[in-house]
């Protein structure tokens, strides 16, 4: 069974249906099969109906919905979708099925917690209104923290994928601050909100869920909203400050960089559980005030990480094919391209 493309038109889909019913009429066999498995009728709306069961939908209305769907909330137009979901209340709640790029469905808030990431292109950049379109289809009745047996609520979804403006709707709503992903899901498995947006470099909406109310569970949360307090301790693990350095540096929180190398963490370590080093994340990242800051006080740009012999430069320079505006990573690769020898 095939699966929707990324970018559905609708148009496209008439044709398939034309097409189909144009190749039967000239008697090709395998058009002929497809329409006799729906109806005895060789016309338009049995062409349809095959088009339709083929992507795996029960009617031809059932798939133009669907399709209609994501192109509005491609859009990124919450007056459209209103209209939409007032004709449609269920689209709220029933999963987007079918999707090439979406293999195991998406919950419609889900969905549009995801759209900064482009899942075909394999690119990050903003989308404007997305927090209106998570308002949209909470006022509709989607549940704010998902349904029962999710692997993760929509929270944690919004902020494994940077999505501040959806995170913000999501906690006037009401959404659980400690709820956890489930065991086996994709991201941080067992982690919540606020853990998922400091692992992924999302400070904005680490911001958002600390002015909530979210609350560090250890150091490297700590680090990634800013404020150590009193997880920084004479007694913190080398490697829990060298983990804490690297969230710092990805969240650009430098003067927690300034605190935890004063408590002796050496600023070039390595995390030896996930093999993150500060300057090689920041880097990658396009941190340009955490990169400057880190070499500032000694950090090698000529230190490989053990892995791929990547220096910074070139974990900034492989990461720019991933995001849309290259601002922050022409930054970084102007501040590290004149003191790079190693490549």
């Amino acid at each position: 069974m095939p699966d929707l493309p990324a970018r559905p038109d609708r148009g496209q889909l008439r044709r398939q249906a034309k097409d189909l019913l144009r190749a039967a009429s000239a008697g090709d066999t395998e058009a002929l099969r497809r329409i006799r498995a729906v109806s005895d009728r060789p016309v338009l709306a049995s062409a349809q109906l095959a088009v339709a069961r083929a992507y795996g939908f029960a009617s031809w209305p059932r798939l133009r919905l669907e399709v209609l769907r994501r192109e509005v909330l491609n859009m990124g137009d919450p007056v459209r979708l209103r209209a939409l979901l007032g004709e449609e209340p269920g689209l709220a709640v029933a999963p987007m099925e079918h999707w090439c790029d979406h293999p195991k469905g998406a919950s419609p808030l889900g969905y549009v917690a995801m759209l900064r990431y482009d899942t075909s292109r394999r690119v990050w950049g903003d989308v404007a209104g997305t927090g209106e379109l998570a308002r949209a289809l909470i006022e509709a009745g989607a549940p704010v923290d998902g349904d029962p047996g999710d692997r993760e609520t929509p929270l944690i979804t919004a902020a494994s994928y940077g999505d501040a403006a959806v995170a913000g709707v999501l906690v006037e709503a009401g959404a659980d601050l400690q709820a956890r992903a489930a065991p086996d899901a994709g991201g941080v498995p067992g982690g919540s909100a606020l853990l998922h947006a400091a692992v992924f470099g999302m400070t904005e909406v680490i911001d958002v869920l600390i002015a909530a109310g979210a609350r560090p569970a250890g150091i490297e949360e700590a680090a990634a909203a800013g404020d150590l307090n009193a997880h920084l301790t004479p007694h913190t693990p080398l490697q829990a400050r060298i983990r804490a350095l690297v969230m710092a540096a990805d969240h650009q929180r430098l003067a927690v960089i300034d605190q935890l190398l004063a408590a002796g963490t050496p600023v070039d370590a390595i995390d030896a559980r996930w093999g993150r080093q500060a300057l090689r994340v920041a880097a990658q990242d396009g941190r340009a005030d955490s990169v400057e800051h880190l070499l500032a006080c000694g950090a090698d740009p000529n230190l490989r990480d053990p892995r791929h012999h990547r220096t910074a430069l070139e974990c900034c320079r492989r990461a720019r094919a991933a995001v849309v505006d290259l601002t922050a990573h022409d930054h970084v690769e102007a501040i590290l391209q004149p003191v790079t020898t190693a490549g």
